[in-house]
């Protein structure tokens, strides 16, 4: 059963969401405001993707998503926004966010951009056990875990995806568009802007300077390129 938090507090809206969920094949559990989806998410420790207004009644969804990244790494994350402002989708990323959708908003994007997260998250079930290992790196692509020299780093999916693509391609300059389309499918029309603040996430947690980074480099005025 695939289930999808939906945390809207516009009844509308979120009936809109679910009934499109439901005819998609997915499970939806519904919440108000941010206290209850923290408290469905306690309740349903399976959820696979939330989809989390950002403004609410009580605490925003930039803080539920906080919340969630605070101690669940794997779930999908999308916010879901009637704001246009750069910063706003920047600040979703940044907190751990693995996609944005805009209102007003069409249910087959929304539905696909759910599908392309719950794919990320079981998509390597089928991956071999064998460990990738670049420099002071080693990652499991069984269980999903990366370490540095010898320390634990905890990603989330998109984190991992995006690692995952650098590590089997070292030394390779990858484009925004190669990694967009790598990590959230060719089918997604959202802008570049959500690789670079990715990429920004992973430097914040992998180098040991991110003002000079020495492991994921850029290549200017192409993308990036792994350089352990």
């Amino acid at each position: 059963m695939k289930k999808v938090l939906i945390l809207e507090d516009e009844v509308n809206i979120r009936s809109f969401v679910v009934i499109n969920l439901e005819r998609a094949g997915y499970y939806p559990i519904e919440a108000g405001t941010g206290a209850e989806a923290l408290q469905r998410i306690k309740e349903h420790p399976d959820i696979g993707v939330a989809i989390l207004d950002v403004m609410l009644p009580d605490i925003d969804g930039f803080e539920v998503c906080r919340t969630i990244r605070a101690s669940n790494k794997r779930m999908g994350i999308i916010m879901l926004t009637a704001r246009t402002q750069e910063m706003d989708k920047v600040t979703g990323l940044m907190t751990g966010a693995d996609d944005y959708v805009t209102k007003p908003f069409s249910p087959a994007e929304l539905t696909a951009r759910v599908d392309a997260l719950y794919r990320r998250i079981g998509g390597d079930d089928l991956v071999s056990s064998e460990l990738l290992t670049q420099g002071p790196f080693v990652m499991n692509t069984r269980n999903h875990t990366l370490e540095k020299a010898g320390n634990r780093i905890r990603l989330t999916q998109v984190e991992y995806a995006i690692l995952k693509l650098f590590m089997q391609n070292p030394g390779r300059a990858l484009s925004r568009e190669d990694i967009l389309s790598a990590v959230w499918g060719r089918e997604y029309e959202g802008e570049l802007k959500i690789v670079d603040v990715n990429i920004r996430r992973l430097r914040i947690k992998i180098e040991d300077n991110t003002a000079n980074p020495t492991y994921i480099t850029t290549v200017w005025g192409f993308g990036y390129k792994w350089g352990a």
